[in-house]
């Protein structure tokens, strides 16, 4: 058999954790891959606020330019360098989240890996591809063949 069609042990059904372990395992995955595109977005929050306040240095030349240096004090001491809350900026948001949620996350998703699934990633995808993929097919192999590592 060609080595791209020989899926992973793990990936047959009979194999490995049973159904609803993988399932669970699959649960976790994806409210972990969640918790990753909203970390993303607070990292978008960080670097878009960071650019805004950034920005604030044209608007506060530009009003004291056009003779509006009241206006322009007004922004530099108001709004420029400002806690977005409490005695935060955003890399503390983002410092706080990481070392409070993500990171506990993180590793707990993996020690339940390393338990259930001896580490394996993925476990409840890789098997719904063993099952819905075309035997034979060569744009349904189980992997990469040896050539594409």
């Amino acid at each position: 058999m060609n080595p791209s069609e020989q899926p992973e042990p793990n990936d047959q059904p009979s194999a490995g954790p049973d159904n609803k372990t993988v399932r669970a395992l699959g649960a976790l995955s994806k409210a972990l891959e969640t918790t990753e595109r909203a970390r993303g977005r607070l990292y978008d929050f960080h670097q878009l606020t960071g650019t805004a306040d950034l920005q604030l240095d044209d608007a506060v030349q530009l009003l004291d330019d056009a003779g509006h240096p009241h206006w322009a004090q007004k922004v530099r001491s108001e709004i420029l360098g400002r806690n977005v809350i409490p005695d935060h900026w955003t890399f503390q948001i983002v410092e706080a989240y990481n070392d409070t949620y993500y990171q506990p996350f993180r590793e707990l998703e993996a020690d339940v890996r390393r338990e259930l699934a001896g580490s394996r990633n993925h476990l409840y995808e890789a098997r719904l591809k063993e099952e819905r993929r075309t035997h034979g097919h060569p744009d349904h192999t189980a992997g990469p063949s040896p050539t594409q590592g």
